[in-house]
């Protein structure tokens, strides 16, 4: 395969659900996904007692797979990866399907075994999101894959040759169970992750996997109303998943169609699969499920792109996540570098004189802030600060959790301390006063240090501060001349004397 292609594509035969994504490259390089499209085959079904995958159900998965080629062919894509699992794995007869599908379509299907299964789950959640440790569950509808990880080794895995749309075959004989057939249920998944003494009291966060896990997490989001947009990272409580849980058993089964967030055709099989997230957060003792949209498909993905690192980890995801931040918005990056030097600069010498204490994270939001200062210039200059919170606060970043992405929302986004609290109003409740207070002080410092980049010279080599009776005293040496960046400085420094109640001065030399 080759991933110097403008496209690539993979097709994904899962148990419940088959899947055919498109991804185009973007102008960083990374692949996007253009095109995702679905067909609910349900070939678990067709899996007969003797373990047979039935000829209805071959029929089924040719036909949509001649269906997904005329997508391909029109997309001229040559090379197609096609991956299959637990549904294909578990058929004695897979030979006979390999052979049917090599005759009748374009593509030829690889069967993963549970170990690759559970390994490409693994790495999409390392290379996607900044947990070091942690236990990841993939349930799609014919196996479970559990994984445990530590500083982003995977340690243990296991797959369990049970899922959503099993589960729901194997215990409930209508579209919604009995109270007895809950009881069966949770006696059933209660022996079966009893055998794993890996994941016992772990309490570790457990990393939601796939189609139920996704679905459950945007239950919730239309629930609370969540005011961010995005669903990678999410994070739920194990009391959130309760009352999820409650919610949908005390509905009848046409309700549960319409759940928002819900997509109706995984309507009588989320009960089981949210069964499954509830028991496993009470095993492993944890309250803290988080969801990755990153799964399989992308597991596969970066074993193929970053063979050049040698365990196939991403080594920084957060610095990853904005390198491509900075090319898709044309940032310039050196000015970005030059822009969070002077702002941590700046920051490190206020602590010095007590204006506020700073902890190593408060020093990446500082970065963090200051690298994409101002972004939304890439869209329309005037506007360019609401623009700046709204790409930020509603685009997903690999490696920031929600919480995050907006305090560096907020904080690149810093125009005056009005527009601050605007912005922050929908989200009170996430914050304390002082820390809101904290990351608005934060984005009065970046915004002084970008007007000390003004012309984007990079002409700044230290900045030293003093204070001198009432005010602060800004010594600021330069290796050319200042006037442009001294004029923007005067010009802004008012948002941070408001904050700081004192006057600030700033004096430029030439450094030695």
């Amino acid at each position: 395969m080759n991933m110097d292609q403008e496209k690539y594509a993979i097709i994904d035969i899962g148990s419940n659900t088959m899947r055919l994504v498109i991804y185009t490259r973007d102008k960083s390089g990374r692949l996007a996904e253009t095109e995702n499209v679905k067909a609910v085959a349900r070939l678990r079904s067709y899996l007969s007692a003797s373990g047979r995958l039935e000829d209805k159900g071959v029929e089924i998965l040719i036909h949509t797979l001649q269906s997904f080629q005329e997508v391909t062919r029109h997309h001229n894509l040559q090379e197609v990866k096609c991956v299959a699992t637990a549904a294909i794995r578990q058929a004695n007869n897979k030979q006979e399907i390999l052979d049917k599908v090599k005759e009748q379509t374009d593509f030829s299907i690889r069967i993963l075994s549970e170990y690759e299964e559970a390994h490409y789950g693994y790495l999409a959640v390392v290379n996607s999101m900044p947990f070091e440790n942690g236990l990841s569950v993939d349930i799609g509808g014919g196996s479970t894959e559990l994984t445990l990880f530590e500083n982003r080794k995977l340690i243990y895995f296991y797959s369990f040759p049970f899922g959503a749309l099993s589960l729901k075959e194997q215990f409930i004989k209508g579209d919604m169970p009995t109270s007895s057939e809950l009881k069966k249920l949770r006696a059933f998944l209660d022996k079966q992750f009893q055998i794993l003494p890996w994941i016992q009291n772990k309490k570790l966060p457990l990393v939601g996997i796939g189609g139920s896990a996704r679905n459950m997490a945007q239950i919730h989001q239309e629930l609370i109303e969540y005011p961010l947009a995005g669903i990678h990272q999410y994070i739920m409580k194990r009391k959130d998943v309760q009352t999820i849980n409650d919610m949908l058993l005390s509905m009848n089964f046409d309700e549960v169609q319409r759940v928002e967030g819900l997509s109706k055709d995984r309507a009588d099989i989320i009960i089981p699969a949210i069964e499954v997230f509830s028991y496993l957060m009470n095993c492993i003792g944890t309250d803290t499920f988080v969801l990755s949209r990153k799964g399989l498909r992308d597991g596969v993905f970066y074993s193929e792109l970053i063979k050049d690192f040698e365990d196939g980890l991403f080594p920084n995801v957060v610095e990853e996540s904005f390198y491509e931040l900075a090319v898709d918005y044309d940032i310039n990056l050196k000015h970005a570098e030059q822009v969070s030097a002077n702002a941590v600069m700046m920051a490190q010498e206020m602590e010095e004189y007590g204006t506020f204490t700073l902890d190593p994270k408060d020093i990446r939001y500082i970065r963090l802030g200051s690298a994409v200062y101002n972004l939304g210039s890439y869209i329309d200059a005037d506007a360019s600060h609401q623009h700046t919170f709204y790409l930020l606060a509603n685009r997903t970043i690999d490696g920031l959790l929600h919480k995050e992405r907006l305090i560096v929302a907020l904080i690149a986004s810093f125009k005056n301390k009005e527009v601050f609290k605007r912005n922050a109003a929908l989200y009170e409740e996430w914050f304390t006063k002082e820390e809101l207070a904290k990351y608005s002080l934060f984005g009065a410092i970046i915004k002084l240090a970008y007007s000390l980049n003004a012309t984007k010279r990079n002409i700044v080599e230290e900045i030293e501060i003093n204070s001198a009776g009432e005010e602060l005293l800004f010594n600021v040496y330069c290796n050319s001349d200042w006037t442009p960046e001294e004029y923007q400085v005067e010009k802004q420094k008012k948002h941070l004397e408001k904050q700081l109640k004192k006057p600030i001065q700033f004096q430029f030399a030439l450094s030695e």
